[in-house]
């Protein structure tokens, strides 16, 4: 093959890429589209309460065109599972990740999440009505849930993890069970504040996060350390 031939494959290629990117972007536009409004409904409804019919009816279109960029209500249902998960990283993981290592991105974490959680209180967190509904249902639905909530409490583990590794809490800290404790508090906090619309839970679930740290930190200057502003403040005032 000629040195010509070489330079003329890949403008070709380029070509064909060109052209079929529009209806292929256009596709993927509505597809997204398509989760987003199924995902808003289902913090409403819940997954099971997810529809082609419902679904199509909000989307304007036949259901015969919602549900050939699925193929099934469970795909539509893992599509949903997974598009909660990326948004939940955006929110919570990532920016947590600009924070310092040890308690200051431990502290980031756990405020991320609950300016998610206080959110959420009027729309629901999949991965709390997700559990009630597929807790005793094996399947790819619950698989994906599954795989969802536990790639971020191993997330929540390793920061505990690294805190430790950096000195902040002490040697002998049990990771899994800070982690379980930590994670304790964001469903305590749901139940309360979504469900019993108690005043005043955030900052009981503000205050129960530093008592966990308290109970694992080295010395007086670390707990200031990874101390919440709104307990800061109480504290000083």
């Amino acid at each position: 093959m000629s040195a010509a031939s070489h330079r003329d494959k890949p403008a070709t290629t380029a070509v064909r890429r060109s052209a079929a990117s529009g209806p292929l972007q256009k596709g993927q536009q509505t597809k997204a589209a398509i989760v987003d409004a199924a995902l808003g409904l289902a913090t409403q409804i819940g997954l099971e309460g997810l529809s082609i019919g419902a679904l199509a009816e909000v989307m304007q279109m036949s259901k015969s065109g919602v549900f050939a960029h699925f193929g099934s209500r469970e795909e539509l249902q893992i599509s949903v599972v997974r598009e909660y998960h990326t948004r939940f990283e955006g929110e919570v993981f990532y920016p947590a990740m600009e924070a310092p290592r040890g308690l200051p991105r431990l502290r980031a974490l756990f405020d991320n999440w609950m300016k998610r959680t206080t959110v959420e209180i009027d729309s629901g967190c999949l991965y709390i009505s997700g559990a009630v509904e597929f807790d005793d249902r094996p399947g790819p639905v619950r698989d994906a849930l599954a795989s969802s909530v536990g790639t971020w409490l191993a997330a929540l583990r390793r920061a505990v993890e690294i805190a430790i590794e950096e000195g902040h809490l002490a040697p002998g800290t049990d990771a899994p069970q800070m982690a379980f404790e930590i994670h304790a508090q964001i469903l305590a906090l749901h139940y309360e504040a979504r469900f019993l619309r108690s005043p005043g839970s955030v900052q009981r679930a503000l205050r129960a996060f530093d008592g966990i740290v308290d109970r694992h930190s080295r010395s007086p200057a670390e707990k200031a350390l990874s101390k919440s502003p709104v307990a800061a403040r109480k504290t000083r005032g």
